[in-house]
C-alpha cells in the first residue's frame, strides 16, 4: 500500500457539535454524510459518504432513475432544486406521491 494512503473513503470521521442520532443527515457545502451511529456532542463518529441510502423525498416531485438530486437542509428532504446541497444520483425512480427515494450518495 502506498504510504500516503489514508483510508478507503466510504466513511468520514466527524466531530459532533451537538448530539446526533444514527441515520441523521449531516450537511456540508456540496455533499452530505449520514451518521452510522449516535454521536455525542464533542465526540467523533463515522459518517457514510457513499453507497445507496433511502432518504425522505419532497412529495409533488417526480424523480427518475439517474437524476441528480439535492438535499433541502431547511426541510430535511431530497428534491431536484439545484440551489440546494448536491447529495447524489437517484438509484431508483420515485413517483410524485412517494415519500422516500433511494440515493447513491455524493456522485
Amino acid at each position: 500500500m502506498a504510504k500516503n494512503h489514508i483510508r478507503p473513503g466510504k466513511t468520514m470521521p466527524y466531530t459532533a457539535g451537538s448530539d446526533i442520532t444514527m441515520g441523521t443527515v449531516i450537511e456540508f457545502v456540496d455533499m452530505i454524510g449520514i451518521a452510522l451511529a449516535d454521536i455525542a456532542n464533542g465526540a467523533t463518529g463515522e459518517l457514510a459518504i457513499t453507497e445507496v441510502w433511502e432518504l425522505t423525498k419532497e412529495t409533488g416531485v417526480t424523480i427518475s432513475q439517474g437524476d441528480q438530486v439535492y438535499w433541502d437542509a431547511d426541510n430535511n428532504r431530497v428534491d431536484k432544486t439545484n440551489t440546494n446541497i448536491p447529495c447524489g444520483k437517484a438509484w431508483a425512480g420515485a413517483a410524485e406521491n412517494a415519500t422516500k427515494v433511494q440515493v447513491l450518495l455524493n456522485v
